[in-house]
């Protein structure tokens, strides 16, 4: 008991979003407990063995980052922003080049000695947004400059757009909306921003209609606008999806009791949120989405209170990428958009993925932190008047 005391004392940033953290990962383990008993009949083994030595683990071990990456001082980000920068563009193409294919596309990585994979996208969203994040900072004092804060600042942002988009265009234009967010935050000139948009959308016809995936991007595209035109195994997802939402009703099934895990592919990760509505209900429903709006409140409110305009810009982008992929991922869920790869962070099962969203809030922990501790000197300076 003591030393979770301790523990706790040295545990800083907003409570809530630290809530938010423990109660997601709640989630994640009651929704991927049930939801992976298919896949663990299929292997052959007891869902407790494939649940406890995989994904509960990961669960542990991205607390401990979170832990871990909030304790560190947000302003040595900028640092290491930059060494992530150069490790990521050689690995998004060496993935495009050498990657793990699966589903026609080249996105994992394997990870020597270990063995594990990861999708390098998600080492190029973290790296992107924190560069970003230092660039717009730095760049400031000329800031409306197209030669010295323009063109730096967006060869970074096609550049990676680009190699993600090759493989994985969801992700692409998800980190895409964001790093325009931070942009605006920046204080880019419209007129700019808007050359941004307009040399964006060049760049995704460009990699719709050459890239590799052409035929994907279209059949999924077609899928969703026209379903009914489309055969069974097109629409296969969405509708068991449907169906899942649809018999969930009001207050669920209960735990353990979905039937659609049995249809859907994904119903751990892709489709987790569809399994919440199957057994949670429209509740279950309502309680996950109201975390993650809570979540961008709260990170607002670090954004409005930073003190330091990295910080900020930092909090902002981060917590940006987390709701955003979060309600892309309930959207796909529901039918509001074609189906995608995307994760629901901190509850689908993702492994490493699941570590680079744990490092994502750490980080965004650490700027509380320190809006926190510039906030307790502001109170300190303020009483020593008084007491005087």
């Amino acid at each position: 008991m003591v030393a979770i005391n301790k523990l706790l004392d040295k545990t800083k940033g907003d409570r809530w979003i630290w809530l938010i953290i423990i109660l997601l990962s709640l989630i994640s383990i009651l929704v991927v407990y049930s939801s992976t008993s298919t896949l663990a009949f299929k292997r052959g083994v007891g869902v407790e063995k494939l649940l406890l030595t995989k994904h509960v683990i990961f669960v542990l071990i991205g607390i401990a980052m979170i832990y871990i990456a909030h304790l560190l001082d947000y302003r040595y980000y900028a640092g290491i922003s930059k060494v992530l920068m150069v490790i990521t563009i050689p690995l998004l193409v060496y993935t495009l080049i050498f990657g793990a294919n699966v589903n026609d596309a080249s996105r994992w990585v394997k990870i020597p000695l270990i063995g594990l994979t990861f999708q390098t996208s998600d080492l190029a969203k973290l790296a992107l947004i924190t560069f970003l994040a230092r660039m717009l900072t730095r760049k400031q004092e000329n800031i409306k400059d197209v030669k010295e804060a323009f063109i730096p600042i967006m060869g970074s942002v096609c550049v990676v757009f680009v190699l993600i988009a090759w493989a994985n265009m969801s992700t692409a234009l998800m980190l895409f909306g964001v790093s325009i967010l931070l942009l605006i935050i920046g204080r880019i000139s419209i007129k700019q921003i808007m050359m941004v948009c307009a040399g964006g959308f060049v760049l995704l016809l460009f990699v719709a209609f050459l890239g590799p995936r052409r035929e994907v991007y279209k059949s999924r595209i077609e899928t969703y606008m026209h379903p009914e035109r489309q055969n069974s195994d097109k629409t296969f997802q969405s509708d068991h999806s449907k169906i899942a939402l649809a018999s969930g009703g009001v207050f669920g099934k209960g735990p353990g009791n979905s039937i659609e895990k049995n249809f859907l592919p994904h119903p751990y990760s892709d489709f987790v949120f569809a399994m919440i509505i199957e057994e949670y209900g429209t509740i279950g429903g309502i309680i996950v989405m109201s975390l993650y709006l809570v979540l961008l409140y709260r990170c607002i409110k670090i954004v409005t209170r930073a003190p330091k305009a990295f910080g900020a810009l930092l909090a902002a982008g981060l917590s940006f990428s987390l709701t955003i992929q979060a309600f892309a991922n309930m959207a796909v869920a529901v039918g509001l958009g074609p189906v995608t790869g995307v994760p629901l962070p901190l509850v689908s099962m993702g492994g490493t993925s699941l570590l680079f969203t744990s490092i994502a809030f750490g980080i965004i922990l650490s700027v509380s932190k320190d809006v926190e501790e510039n906030n307790s000197k502001k109170v300190i300076v303020g009483e020593i008047p008084a007491m005087a």
